[in-house]
């Protein structure tokens, strides 16, 4: 997206919405104005009549929000497009609301060199319909073994830092990589898993694994890293969010961390709040993911989590596999799912269910992670960039893979009836995707 577009950009006025700014809690009838890339204004003065030269959008009294900024995306690109492009990638995400993505380092080859997060920045200002930020690798390689040289990273354009899909087993390099990142205020992203108490782990260790004859992996392999890393968060000080957890203890571990006054923050995905161990059903391998899906009580534990604000934020997740990765046994099958296009819409099952107020829930999806990662978006403010979504919040519809704009169709939705969806999607102020021009 260049700039000389938005030189020549009509003014936009969206009336009669109801304006839902999650950073302040603002919830009312009004309008928006958008002008040059940004929100010139908002409130109840906004109406057709009063758009001057400004083109009107009726919302008909939908929820107009900030735009979904996704934390956890493995977008494919470099070395493995194959699955996903930046380009398919925003699609999807312009599709689904979100209109800011972080970019995972697992690429081929890895984000981990001050070129390579050029590389990203660049493909994405030429291929991309929505903001693209690449998060670096902690250690070379994602080995695990020798820091990244997060300082020149950083200055760069990596908004974070993670070892991707692997956890950092080496506590003196994690704590490195902590006293690092304090220097540069930036944000270390982890992955919770034990190597050695997972390492043949396919799925939640419990009774359903048991009666699949599928190898298990533990909640303690994800809540001993945990507990590791706020030991080395203590020593360290340094800014830390656990990247996904999935069970009630590792909820219980960050509490304790947040009531200590710890700079802890953690996600969890939109697969451990709408689905759980049971959904895998006959060994689909759609639903096999890392970390496991868990057993119904640890889901019911990340929804009262996402409730009480203390998981701060929701992510898609978003991971590409190809046929060739999935059509497997479940036990040598590729783990992730795509989620992009869906995490709205099945965000928006905790709402309907009377879990998660609106709010709380929109608040998970776009000012938390603006605040964690520094961003200006996620808020509806004047001078606030205009990255919007219009949702439309009960109308249902059922997920078609084939109609995905994703690359990779493996999805846990498939055929899955969801209620709402967005409408709109603006990005900086530029229309991306129109819900009414899908239909024809």
């Amino acid at each position: 997206m260049h700039a000389s577009n938005h030189d020549r950009q009509t003014p936009v006025a969206l009336v009669n919405a109801r304006l839902i700014d999650p950073s302040t809690g603002l919830d009312r009838k009004g309008g928006l104005l958008i002008k040059d890339g940004v929100i010139a204004d908002l409130g109840p003065g906004i109406t057709a009549g009063h758009a001057g030269d400004a083109e009107v959008i009726d919302c008909a009294g939908r929820v107009l929000a900030p735009g979904l900024i996704d934390m956890m995306v493995f977008a494919g690109e470099p070395g493995l497009e194959h699955r996903e492009t930046l380009a398919t990638a925003s699609r999807a995400a312009a599709a689904g609301g979100v209109t800011t993505i972080v970019c995972m380092p697992n690429t081929e080859p890895v984000i981990d060199d001050v070129a390579l997060v050029d590389f990203i920045l660049r493909r994405a200002r030429d291929t991309a319909l929505v903001h693209v930020h690449p998060m670096a690798a902690m250690t070379k390689g994602l080995k695990g073994e020798e820091m990244t040289e997060i300082g020149l990273l950083h200055e760069a354009g990596a908004i974070a830092f993670s070892n991707g899909k692997a956890s950092l087993a080496n506590s003196k390099v994690m704590r490195n990589v902590l006293a690092y990142a304090k220097d540069f205020g930036a944000l270390v992203v982890h992955h919770l898993e034990d190597p050695t108490l997972a390492p043949e782990g396919v799925m939640n260790e419990g009774e359903v694994a048991t009666r699949l004859g599928l190898r298990g992996a533990p909640c303690a392999a994800e809540t001993i890293m945990l507990e590791r890393d706020i030991r080395l968060v203590e020593l360290t000080g340094g800014r830390y969010h656990a990247g996904q957890i999935s069970c009630r203890a590792s909820l219980d571990i960050v509490r304790s961390a947040k009531e200590r006054g710890l700079p802890v923050t953690c996600a969890v995905s939109i697969n451990h709040l709408t689905l759980n161990e049971n959904d895998i059903g006959p060994y689909r391998t759609f639903f096999k993911m890392k970390p496991p899906l868990r057993s119904e009580e640890d889901r019911r534990a990340m929804v009262e989590g996402v409730a009480s604000g203390d998981i701060d934020v929701i992510v898609s997740a978003h991971d590409p596999r190809g046929a060739e990765g999935k059509r497997r046994p479940f036990a040598e099958a590729a783990d992730g799912a795509v989620g992009l296009e869906t995490l709205l819409a099945a965000a928006l099952r905790l709402y309907h269910n009377g879990e998660v107020e609106l709010d709380r829930l929109l608040h998970a999806l776009s000012a938390a992670p603006a605040a964690l990662l520094g961003l200006d978006s996620g808020r509806l403010a004047k001078g606030a960039p205009a990255d919007l979504v219009l949702i439309d919040l009960t109308t249902p519809w059922t997920v078609e893979p084939e109609t995905l704009r994703s690359k990779s169709k493996n999805t846990p939705f498939d055929s899955a009836r969801l209620e709402g969806h967005p409408l709109l999607t603006f990005v900086a102020g530029r229309l991306v995707y129109n819900y009414a021009d899908q239909q024809q």
